[in-house]
């Protein structure tokens, strides 16, 4: 973890808050004290998303990120999350709740690796899914995310190769969507990856007409029974301006906290894994974050994103041609109210 800096050997520990602290009213608080934002993503814990200044998915929150000016930005997500935030806003000070909150798809594309696989292919195109470390970033064209990854892809010349990582699931879905052909890397989300067809057919029986909504990241057997596929935030407007009352949600199961604020009158069922619970929903990666941590990070300042001034300008230009590239933002992040 090259781009993290740890905690000092003084900083304060979980073990050491105070049990009778509102941590609420103290991370409040510090916000104001030290000019901070709060940012988090669908698939965080509920309580860190209502704590947040903003929610959003990935694209959202770059933005907010690029746009802010608060001293320092406390990203409640995953580590390439709060890397993007560093890479944008490199005079902020960014802090994450916990160091090892990182990304099964960026752990499936190591940078060396990845720089082998681009070598391979000198007259493509490296259009590659934000989910991945800096390093890897810095060996890419174009960032994309699913919300604007057809967008960006249909503005380049059809007769441009096209390198796709690294998530295979969601390169073969834009293929398909887009008309073109794309070589991929062989990347895999754990959550999505592991919802069951079979036991998705089932459910579908027990809830017969009940729209599917499914994250392009999801393999092949579970897209072909899908009513609407999109990224996070697509998921979410989908729900809650449909008629329908009832639907199935195949993406990280805390983006259903946002589907009942917002549309408290309908209802939202988990799609199912292979024992056909709705356990495997659950990202272990964004579930290491915690409201405890959140404030030890803000006291702390710690974990801290580091990046040098080297990767990081290697990086900023794929993200700053997937910025100028981007749809317009049709809708704001969720801001919370104000205090």
């Amino acid at each position: 973890m090259e781009t993290v800096v740890f905690p000092a050997p003084n900083a304060l520990t979980e073990a050491q808050i105070d049990p009778k602290i509102d941590l609420w009213a103290e991370i409040k608080r510090l916000k104001h004290e030290k000019n901070a934002i709060i940012l988090a993503h669908y698939y965080q814990d509920p309580e860190l998303q209502d704590i947040a200044d903003y929610v959003g998915d990935s694209l959202d929150l770059s933005r907010a990120a690029a746009a802010t000016d608060a001293d320092m930005i406390v990203f409640c997500g995953v580590r390439f999350m709060a890397e993007v935030a560093k890479i944008l806003s490199p005079d902020k000070t960014v802090v994450i709740p916990d160091a090892d909150a990182g990304c099964s798809l960026e752990d499936s594309c190591p940078p060396k690796e990845f720089s082998e696989f681009r070598a391979k292919h000198p007259d493509h195109i490296s259009l590659t899914y934000i989910n991945c470390s800096a390093a890897v970033k810095a060996h890419s064209d174009i960032i994309v995310t699913s919300s604007n990854a057809k967008y960006i892809i249909d503005q380049i010349p059809a007769d441009q190769p096209i390198l796709f990582a690294p998530d295979r699931h969601l390169g073969g879905w834009l293929a398909r969507e887009t008309g073109r052909q794309m070589v991929l890397w062989d990347g895999v989300c754990i959550v999505h990856d592991q919802f069951s067809e079979r036991e998705l057919i089932k459910l579908k029986g027990h809830h017969p007409g009940t729209p599917v909504a499914a994250h392009p990241e999801c393999h092949d057997g579970i897209l072909q029974h899908a009513d609407h596929v999109g990224s996070t935030r697509s998921i979410l407007d989908y729900v809650t301006t449909s008629s329908e009352s009832e639907f199935i949600i195949a993406t990280e199961m805390h983006i259903i906290h946002q589907m009942q604020k917002q549309a408290p009158g309908k209802t939202f069922i988990p799609a199912p894994g292979n024992d056909g619970s709705c356990n495997c929903a659950n990202c272990p990666f964004m579930a290491l974050n915690s409201l405890e941590k959140l404030y030890l990070s803000m006291v702390n300042e710690a974990p801290g994103i580091y990046i040098s001034d080297e990767l990081r300008l290697q990086a900023l230009k794929p993200l700053q041609k997937m910025l100028e590239m981007s749809p317009p933002p049709a809708k704001k992040p969720v801001t919370q109210a104000a205090e």
